[in-house]
């Protein structure tokens, strides 16, 4: 279904097995003139997003500032679209009437558009397809001759990746708002909180500060690091040991006041090691987490249903170290302490249960691109498992995935976690279409240590199948061509399995009822109650299923997993 605010529209064909995106009414504005003068300026506010969100409003609260990637400073914009909403932010800039501008912006990621509206003449816009490096996006427009104000905004498109934007400009004239002042010395930062701890480090959390550009992390009045983002781990501190510490705001003008100090104690060193990882079974359901309140059923993992075989804690955090992930449990959940917390997992680990740490989503994006962040992933991760029990690790990543590191990563964490890892991979359908993807190059690199990938077939349209011929989401056909290319891409049968939504509310599209999952499932092991597509062979030790989330479950009465997940473990 085409979804065009505005009028305009993408349309997505198929030329040759691979997709062709074209974009109606998306085009720069040809026959325009002239370029910035000397005098011109920059008319857009807060234009590195080095304020936050300061002058800017995103759709359905779609935008956040990020410290990494950035193109320029310290921040950017992450546009996240979801649903029925593309991510578009918009900023109202002051300009001259009959005057030229030139629009611009940095971008990555997913599908991104730049754009001018309410010009007085012809409104304009450009987009790119996505991409894992910072591309330019430029584009001119005139205003009309009584026209004070356009609106430049970025969006993304429904159903992709997140996409991120930095360094916009649009220079022309001076409407009358002039630039943006210089920079004041920051207030000093709120909400200064311990994270996760273990016997030689601390992770500290904060509030972000409007203005700022850095951090400075004091222990005992010592400034020991510096960070870009509200959260630090501070590392070599001595086990069982009280510290105090304070965090500064800084930007260009200077350093603000310290917060107020918080103290931590480490945790005690030596002790046993976490107990032993329970096998995952031949044929295995596995459900998401939330540790966090989005308005599914709020659980504590005791209350998680028995029929899922792998829990997949959703999600870890990423701090200002490039690749180093911790994890703070959310109050929203009701836990009374972290240890109660990690009682749960002991007791899911008894019953049987693979409790894993999952790396991704919203807030947890890891950037690993370089020796170093993989091996702080690996040391983060492994630390995590020890503290709190997890099993291994699930790589929900949405984007900018280095196969070279990231394997580098996974391979130095199996190292230290031995052969009891769960390692467990959530692609979107996107990544797993081609064997030259980063993910699925990823994928096949650590096949030997792999327990399964369950890849999302959900929020991405329609898509190629392994026979050249393309599906519609919400299929038999989908689930079964689009696994395929998974099963004869290299990938062994017991680490594939399907990825869908436990309810209608628990992801933008793509949910089908139960009965098409198990369809599914059999066609791929059995080859029965195929669609219209049946695959060449068949597939006997097919993992099983997933699904976002065992909250959303529990919020349609665990219909998903009551259906599911005897059906799965029935398999052959």
């Amino acid at each position: 279904m085409e979804r065009a605010p505005g009028g305009r529209g993408r349309i997505r064909t198929w030329i040759g097995g691979a997709v062709a995106v074209l974009a109606a009414g998306a085009l720069s504005v040809t026959g325009l003139t002239g370029s910035a003068q000397a005098a011109d300026i920059n008319v857009a506010r807060n234009a590195g997003y080095e304020s936050g969100l300061a002058s800017w409003t995103c759709s359905a609260g779609s935008g956040a500032t990020v410290g990494s990637p950035v193109h320029g400073g310290a921040a950017a914009l992450r546009g996240t679209p979801a649903g029925q909403d593309n991510a578009k932010c918009a900023q109202a800039v002051a300009v001259q009437p009959n005057s030229t501008y030139t629009l611009s912006a940095w971008v990555q990621g997913g599908y991104v558009y730049l754009g001018a509206e309410g010009t007085g003449t012809t409104d304009v816009s450009t987009w790119t397809p996505d991409s894992s490096g910072w591309k330019q996006l430029t584009t001119t427009f005139r205003t009309g001759a009584s026209t004070r104000s356009v609106t430049v905004y970025t969006h993304g498109w429904y159903g992709q990746t997140p996409y991120y934007a930095d360094d916009l400009s649009v220079f022309g004239p001076d409407g009358g708002g002039g630039t943006d002042p210089g920079p004041q010395i920051p207030a000093a930062p709120g909400g200064l909180a311990v994270g996760s701890v273990t016997s030689s480090s601390v992770t500290l959390n904060w509030s972000g500060v409007s203005g700022a550009t850095g951090y400075n992390v004091y222990r005992s009045g010592t400034r020991v690091q510096s960070a870009t983002g509200t959260s630090s781990t501070v590392t070599g501190l001595a086990a069982n040991t009280s510290y105090d510490f304070q965090v500064t705001a800084t930007n260009a003008a200077g350093e603000s006041a310290r917060s107020a100090t918080v103290t931590a104690r480490t945790a005690q060193g030596g002790g046993n090691p976490p107990p032993g990882n329970p096998a995952v079974p031949k044929h295995a359901l596995t459900g998401y987490w939330q540790n966090f309140n989005n308005g599914a059923t709020v659980q504590k993992l005791r209350d998680v249903q028995s029929q899922y075989d792998i829990i997949a804690v959703s999600f870890a955090d990423a701090t200002a170290t490039a690749g180093q992930i911790t994890f703070n449990l959310d109050p929203a959940v009701g836990y009374a302490s972290v240890a109660d917390f990690k009682a749960d997992i002991a007791a899911k680990k008894a019953a049987g249960k693979s409790v894993i740490i999952s790396v991704g989503g919203e807030k947890g994006n890891v950037t690993i691109n370089s020796d170093a962040s993989a091996t702080a992933f690996a040391n983060s991760t492994y630390a995590l498992m020890q503290e709190y029990g997890f099993s291994g690790v699930d790589i929900d990543l949405e984007h900018g995935i280095n196969s070279t590191y990231l394997t580098k990563a996974l391979r130095q964490l199996s190292a230290k976690a031995g052969s009891g890892l769960v390692l467990t991979m959530a692609p979107q359908t996107i990544d797993m279409q081609s064997t030259s993807g980063e993910y699925f190059k990823t994928a096949l690199n650590v096949k030997d240590i792999l327990t399964v990938v369950n890849m999302q077939y959900y929020n991405s349209g329609s898509m190629l199948g392994c026979d050249g011929k393309v599906y519609s989401q919400g299929s038999v056909d989908f689930l079964t061509a689009l696994a395929c290319i998974q099963l004869e891409g290299g990938l062994d049968p017991s680490q594939v399995g399907l990825g869908v939504p436990a309810s209608t509310r628990g992801a933008g599209s793509g949910y089908v009822d139960p009965s098409i999952v198990k369809n599914a499932l059999d066609c791929l092991a059995r080859g029965t109650n195929c669609g219209s597509f049946k695959p060449s062979r068949t597939y006997p030790g097919i993992r099983g299923a997933m699904t976002w989330s065992t909250n959303w479950d529990a919020t349609a009465g665990n219909a998903w997993s009551n259906a599911v997940g005897p059906h799965v473990h029935g398999l052959p």
